[in-house]
């Protein structure tokens, strides 16, 4: 054993020659290595939570705001529809104020004065009723024509078609808008049941809500 081997040590431990044993202590590397990595992973969650905080007090409103701009401006086709048939109820007018012309354009006379009858317990003013004028006397071979002012199409010619199913709607260049012809055609028999007239009338002045189904949802 050499000299400068202490008491009680031998084997690896035995100096020989020039050669001496390397007695360290255990490094803590990795104790220090864990110890970094947890710090920096509580400072990211920190740091994330923080970013949380900030968009929900100032950016997280903007993005709201965008996204509810957004869903209001995807507006699905029956959506559209509801909106333009609830635009069209407002504009119309009510049957009272609607005066209308039976003209007969058929072969078969007590038409115009039948149908103007009936038109009037419905609620209609009546105009004039006779024969319809050269231009269309024995000339329509549909139920009907309706015609009335350019301003008329979107007015007193709709709700007058409630009364009459499958007639022409025509407009041409008078004045009153709430004034308009009833020119029977060789197809007509008689006008819309009452009952079958009141449903459209309802539904063309009263058009139902948008369906829930048919709403955007974001």
């Amino acid at each position: 054993m050499s000299m400068l081997t202490p008491p009680g040590m031998g084997g690896q431990y035995r100096i020989t020659g020039d050669k001496y044993p390397r007695m360290r202590r255990r490094s803590g590397r990795r104790k220090f290595a864990f110890v970094g990595i947890a710090s920096a992973t509580v400072l990211g969650l920190i740091g994330w939570g923080s970013l949380q905080l900030i968009d929900i007090y100032t950016g997280g409103s903007k993005a709201s705001a965008s996204t509810k701009a957004d869903c209001a401006s995807k507006v699905t086709p029956e959506a559209k529809a509801a909106a333009a048939a609830a635009a069209l109820a407002a504009t119309l007018p009510k049957p009272g104020e609607i005066t209308v012309n039976v003209l007969n354009a058929t072969p078969r006379s007590g038409l115009a004065k039948q149908t103007a009858d009936e038109l009037k317990k419905r609620g209609f003013k009546i105009g004039d009723v006779g024969n319809a004028t050269a231009a269309y006397d024995k000339k329509v071979p549909g139920t009907g024509i309706l015609l009335g002012a350019k301003a008329a199409d979107q007015a007193a010619l709709p709700v007058l078609n409630t009364q009459l199913a499958g007639a022409q709607l025509k407009t041409d260049g008078r004045a009153r808008a709430t004034t308009v012809d009833l020119i029977i055609g060789t197809g007509f028999k008689a006008l819309a049941k009452k009952e079958d007239a009141d449903k459209a009338l309802t539904v063309l002045t009263q058009p139902k809500p948008e369906p829930a189904s048919a709403k955007k949802h974001c």
